[in-house]
């Protein structure tokens, strides 16, 4: 027996679950342990593996579980990048990642080349390879700046969108230049790969979002969501290397494609991002360092003269693309850094090419051995220019990373109006709490230090010990939903004569900003239910209150239909309504529509214009007629309403016709009626804003606006 448990230590490890402890203990211990050395975790973790690996201490072998998990995680990385990078951003800034794409491609390609025939004496082939793996690179350094919350600035998504363009490019340049040494490349080839990557193309981008869309429409359980997403993952990898692409091409599409289905925000996005982070990406860095083998470095002169050229020229090529980029767009040095730290790490693709071009065998010589495309010299440089670029990326997007999330940081700090804001989500259906929990995190501002909080009212009609255990389900409801997005909830618990009171001292005790009060999704709009909101809390609470019907989840929503009343803009209330709206379509990627007159539809695409979004904008102003909207609107979109009091600027008499619409026409659709902050104005006056404001509502309220919301209020207070 004693012998059986001494077997469990032999040298390397066999038994799958001590192999499976020891690199959990890694994954622990190695961040841990080069960060006091000031190294970046993600080189701790791929020196950990050199360490342990079949070339150093032979803890453990590169078997077949290593190599599972660690492209898992390589896909994973790259699904990352596509789920997380802001869409408008990216599409505002396509020519930004075009022309860097082609950099970081061409100058690699163009020296790499020259180098491998006058520098390292290579064939043509084997020298234009040699440069494809100079060109294409990894973004094993991204995990950083998604730590470091810049994921939407400029210089990552220019850097993303180059890399696609790089890695398809290359990956294209070694099946080119594999079918031509093995005697395959003709037209037959070219037409071939052309028409299967397009069709690849077009087949991830269109029919996933359709089927993402149904799949998340019809099922709300949180895991068979995950594991969904994860095999629409791994199902576009395996597409593309049947299109004639590495899987990490097919990896990315995937993330573009279902980018706008997981916000952000999203419980979903959490657990993409912890699974993730904790466990499949640094197995795939550890498995990269299982491939370093330091005792090639000191055997063979030549190894280390091919792998210093290597580094040499990457290194460079990859800074020369940033420097050129940063000069062209007027980048800063900081955002430089981070191009430069996303691009120069060289591995996945770097790997597939030094593996296909060492299998290919040219001819044997006269001793019987294999001359190869790329021979032992190359094979283990490639894994001295993986070792030294990894390192470089991790110390240069460290750097730049952190300048840019510190200085975007003290941008807010200096802002002596840098204030939370404060959302109340009463809940007294359970039924309700996921879904007016998620509407609280998407339209929530990201810039500010928010505060969440739960209400439930228990009132003295009834059993009130029923209530009070009722009101514990529903509150512990709310915390489990808000912290599976990574979100903090104050829960409360109030007794009150009415729930309407209830909510009121609520909102003037916690100095409340906005009131999300839910609507079941199988209830109509009754004017009872209104006639409660209009008659005591629109009028003794200073808040935003937005009332919420959801009819499918807010991911999948396609457009965000934004009705306004005329002169709406003249509001007190105005910025505050408008802020939500911009969170939520920057926090979901839908398009906002919106309908009103041309004065207040100007006023908002004056906003726009400094402060980008997809928007459309459509003249309406008869809300007696509120019906005509019907053909406009689709199932998919949802209705976000701006209401008004009664006698109040933006009032229009239509408005009480607006509940019976919904319930007749609208029946399928989410929507919000949102009732915003206004102050004591008459109905027929129209005077300019600083006549209007109630500057002590003004002043308590538009403290804890983000930046876009206080330039709003600027911009109307000039006028």
């Amino acid at each position: 027996m004693f012998a059986n448990i001494l077997d469990n230590f032999k040298l390397p490890l066999a038994n799958p679950v001590l192999i499976f402890a020891v690199i959990l203990f890694i994954i622990l211990i190695a961040p841990i342990l080069f960060n006091k050395f000031r190294i970046p975790h993600l080189i701790g973790l791929i020196l950990a593996g050199a360490i342990i690996g079949p070339h150093g201490l032979n803890l453990m072998l590169r078997d077949s579980s290593i190599v599972l998990f660690g492209t898992v995680g390589l896909l994973y990385i790259m699904f990352l990048a596509g789920i997380e990078i802001d869409l408008a951003d990216f599409q505002r800034n396509r020519f930004k990642s075009i022309v860097f794409g082609l950099y970081t491609f061409i100058i690699p390609m163009t020296i790499g080349t020259l180098v491998g025939l006058y520098v390292l004496g290579y064939s043509v082939p084997t020298s234009i390879l040699l440069a494809s793996m100079f060109a294409s690179h990894t973004l094993i350094t991204y995990p950083i700046v998604s730590k470091m919350g810049i994921t939407r600035n400029v210089a990552v998504s220019t850097a993303v969108g180059g890399t696609i363009i790089t890695d398809t490019l290359a990956l294209l340049v070694l099946a080119v230049i594999a079918a031509m040494v093995k005697g395959q490349f003709n037209g037959l080839f070219v037409l071939n790969l052309s028409v299967s990557f397009i069709i690849f193309v077009i087949g991830v981008m269109l029919l996933y979002p359709m089927i993402t869309r149904w799949f998340f429409k019809n099922n709300n359980d949180s895991i068979s969501q995950y594991i969904f997403v994860l095999a629409l993952v791994f199902l576009a990898g395996f597409f593309a290397q049947l299109a004639g692409v590495e899987p990490i091409i097919g990896a990315f599409l995937a993330g573009i494609s279902l980018n706008r289905f997981i916000p952000n925000t999203s419980p979903l996005m959490n657990r993409i991002n912890f699974v993730g982070n904790a466990l499949f990406i640094p197995f795939f860095l550890i498995g990269v360092g299982m491939l370093i083998n330091f005792k090639v470095f000191f055997g063979d002169i030549k190894t280390i003269q091919i792998g210093l050229v290597m580094t040499i020229v990457a290194t460079f090529c990859k800074y020369s693309a940033a420097w050129l980029v940063q000069k062209t767009f007027g980048f800063s040095k900081d955002q430089r850094s981070v191009i430069f730290g996303l691009s120069n790490s060289q591995a996945a693709a770097t790997l597939a090419a030094i593996i296909v071009g060492y299998n290919i065998i040219l001819e044997y010589d006269s001793a019987g051995n294999p001359v190869r495309l790329l021979d032992e010299n190359i094979l283990n440089g490639t894994i001295l220019m993986i070792l030294v670029t990894c390192i470089i990326s991790s110390f240069a997007t460290q750097r730049g990373a952190s300048n840019l999330a510190i200085n975007s940081t003290k941008s807010h700090e200096s802002d002596p109006d840098h204030i939370a804001e404060k959302i109340l989500i009463p809940i007294n259906n359970i039924e309700n709490a996921d879904n007016l929990i998620t509407l609280s995190t998407v339209i929530k501002s990201k810039n500010n230090t928010s505060e969440l909080f739960a209400l439930n009212v228990v009132t003295q009609s009834g059993d009130v010990q029923k209530s009070e255990a009722d009101g514990k389900k529903i509150l512990e409801r709310a915390s489990h939903t808000a912290s599976a997005s990574d979100n903090f909830i104050h829960t409360l618990m109030r007794y009150a004569s009415s729930t309407e009171n209830g909510i009121i001292n609520t909102v003037n005790e916690q100095k409340i900003t906005d009131i999300i009060l839910g609507l079941h999704h199988s209830s109509n709009l009754s004017e009872n239910f209104l006639g409660k909101i209009t008659d005591s809390i629109l009028a003794r609470c200073n808040a935003n209150v937005m009332v919420y019907k959801q009819s499918q989840p807010l991911s999948t929503i396609k457009r965000t239909i934004v009705i306004i009343p005329d002169r709406a803009e003249l509001e007190i209330g105005f910025a505050f309504w408008l802020i939500r709206v911009w969170n939520l379509s920057r926090n979901l990627g839908t398009e906002l529509v919106f309908f009103s007159t041309p004065g207040t539809l100007s006023a908002i695409e004056r906003i726009r214009a400094k402060h980008p979004v997809k928007a459309s904008f459509n003249e309406f102003s008869n809300w007696n007629r509120f019906a005509q909207l019907i053909p406009l609107i689709t199932p998919d979109d949802m209705l976000f309403i701006i209401m008004s009091r009664k006698a109040h600027i933006s009032y229009n008499s239509g408005m009480v016709k607006v509940p019976q619409v919904l319930n007749n026409y609208f029946a399928k659709n989410s929507f919000t009626l949102t009732y915003p902050l206004q102050s004591g104005q008459e109905a027929d006056s129209v005077k300019s804003l600083s006549n209007l404001l109630d500057l002590e509502t003004l002043k308590s309220n538009i403290e804890r606006l983000d930046d876009v919301g206080k330039e709003i209020v600027k911009l109307f207070w000039k006028k």
